[in-house]
């Protein structure tokens, strides 16, 4: 199963050919609930989300598809949008239970004052920023929950780093997608989506441990 998994991702261009002549239409549902889950569960931060905006639209693109770009935009930024705000949900009410241990060694209660100090400072952009890193932003409007973060703050950054998220891979795969070198090299340029989205988090991995070996 995890080999499937992972072989639709990095063939999701002939993945979705097949799932869209199977289920038509249907295939809508399909997008909402890839990227609702990727985004709203904070445990399942592996979907494929970029390259799926990518290839949607990248399909919408073509002239004999069934596939509408508006709509195709319309429901990934509705459930980017609903997804961020469940996640957000789940860290407020629920956030604060993993730090009620006083002995615990991993969720310390100072971590969670520098969480909330974070997003006070940072929040904004930490949230609209994130929307473009695979992982990273499944995690970040948990902890913003976990924060308490200003909810309406968190709102407004959540729909404009949804909508922009969506909107850059929409263009990019309506627009570049049926290139015939980028059809013919559709695999690389997954990778591709997906090392560019990842680079930032590796870059400020690095960081780290270059700040630390300099502390040490």
């Amino acid at each position: 199963m995890i080999g499937q998994f992972f072989g639709f991702i990095l063939h999701i261009d002939k993945s979705l050919d097949v799932v869209i002549k199977n289920y038509g239409t249907l295939v809508y549902l399909f997008f909402f609930l890839v990227v609702f889950c990727e985004t709203g569960l904070v445990i399942i931060p592996f979907l494929p989300g970029d390259s799926l905006v990518f290839a949607a639209s990248a399909f919408a693109a073509r002239l004999s598809s069934p596939l509408n770009i508006w709509l195709v935009f319309l429901i990934f930024s509705t459930a980017a949008i609903i997804g961020d705000t469940v996640n957000y949900q789940i860290g407020y009410f629920f956030g604060e239970k993993l730090f009620s241990n006083s002995n615990s060694k991993l969720f310390k209660r100072a971590y969670l004052d520098k969480t909330h100090n974070f997003y006070d400072k940072h929040g904004s952009v930490t949230i609209i920023i994130a929307r473009f890193m695979p992982i990273i932003r499944t995690f970040a409007p948990f902890v913003a929950g976990i924060g308490k973060m200003n909810y309406f703050k968190f709102l407004a950054y959540n729909v404009v780093g949804g909508i922009g998220w969506v909107a850059v891979f929409c263009i990019s795969g309506y627009f570049f997608g049926n290139i015939p070198f980028i059809q013919a090299h559709f695999t690389e340029v997954v990778y591709f989506i997906i090392f560019v989205s990842l680079l930032p988090a590796i870059i400020a991995f690095i960081k780290s441990i270059v700040g630390n070996r300099k502390v040490a």
